[in-house]
């Protein structure tokens, strides 16, 4: 995976679960599965199955196939149908919508239909502190605020609860999520599973405006992207990089209690792909490509040979370009 991602992101693996800056994560959504045909120099022979990228060491000599391969390409239909199975469709109204890594996913490698006909696992909205909303309908268990309570916090009090289908995020004994450092599990998650109660239903991400910011704290870094609706600072995250990660985790005092621009020094905006939908009004319309529409219509063009009789309407035929002087 990290040596995907050194090559550049039109040749990188999507991840749904692996998160580099947390130890261990990786290895439980298969969105990242690839076919290695050969080992590496000194054993060439082909892996035998599809490996997942993010827990695979990369060896001298080793030829991954990623975007060109049949077979890992069917494989991901398949992981998003598997993804999709019990998430809702409620993208018009989830505060994810925009910056959703599964709404990418299953953009680029999903299926339009569906095979599934059972009813889906369904759960009520469960506060899981004062700021912390989860959305279990909406969860892929990627284990993602599993890792970051584990590993920034003092003492992790909600994981995976039961098995199978009947797997769940949840607190133990309904305790809260009230730490320091609690907020971060909302930047991990790659779906809307785990919101913000202070930015819910606000505001749209191509409506708001996000800039490079940085204040005086003493228990993180104070380094964040701050959100703006206008003159009002709508929502604080954690600097993510171009793989959506944080590597600068942030305390719950910069997130949830510093949203006035006095509070921060502004170093400018943040640097935003052109190709997401966070751009949109922000770039010169002369810069921006259609690049979907217009690899829709060469896919779906068709040559029509149509031969009938257009005299009633009254309409002179064209002349061919070949003939036109």
């Amino acid at each position: 995976m990290q040596a995907a991602r050194l090559i550049g992101p039109e040749i990188a693996p999507p991840a749904m679960c692996y998160y580099e800056p947390l130890k261990g994560s990786g290895g439980k959504c298969r969105a990242c599965l690839v076919k290695v045909t050969a080992g590496s120099e000194k054993d060439p022979r082909p892996m035998p199955k599809l490996v997942p990228a993010c827990i695979t060491a990369v060896q001298d000599g080793m030829i991954v196939e990623n975007t060109v391969n049949e077979d890992v390409i069917e494989t991901r239909k398949g992981i998003v149908e598997f993804l999709l199975l019990n998430h809702p469709l409620d993208c018009p109204v989830c505060d994810q919508a925009g910056e959703c890594h599964l709404q990418d996913f299953s953009f680029e490698h999903g299926v339009s239909s569906t095979r599934t006909v059972e009813e889906r696992n369904t759960f009520e909205p469960t506060d899981l502190g004062p700021n912390i909303q989860l959305h279990m309908n909406r969860c892929i268990l990627c284990y993602r605020c599993v890792y970051t309570a584990d590993q920034i916090t003092d003492g992790r009090v909600h994981g995976v609860m039961n098995r199978g289908d009947h797997a769940e995020i949840s607190t133990y004994i309904e305790k809260a999520i009230d730490n320091d450092f609690s907020g971060n599990v909302i930047d991990v998650c790659p779906v809307g599973a785990l919101t913000d109660k202070t930015y819910r239903f606000k505001s749209r991400v191509w409506f708001s405006k996000p800039v490079d910011a940085h204040c005086e704290c003493s228990k993180c870094s104070g380094k964040a992207t701050i959100w703006y609706k206008g003159e009002e600072v709508i929502r604080v995250t954690g600097r993510k990089n171009q793989w959506g990660e944080v590597s600068d985790f942030i305390c719950n005092s910069c997130r949830f209690d510093k949203k006035k621009t006095a509070d921060w020094v502004i170093e400018g905006p943040t640097n935003v792909s052109r190709h997401s939908v966070i751009s949109a009004n922000k770039y010169g319309a002369n810069l921006i490509k259609p690049a979907f529409p217009v690899l829709q219509a060469a896919r779906d063009y068709k040559l029509i040979n149509d031969d009938r009789d257009r005299s009633f309407l009254g309409i002179q035929p064209a002349l061919p370009t070949s003939k036109k002087k």
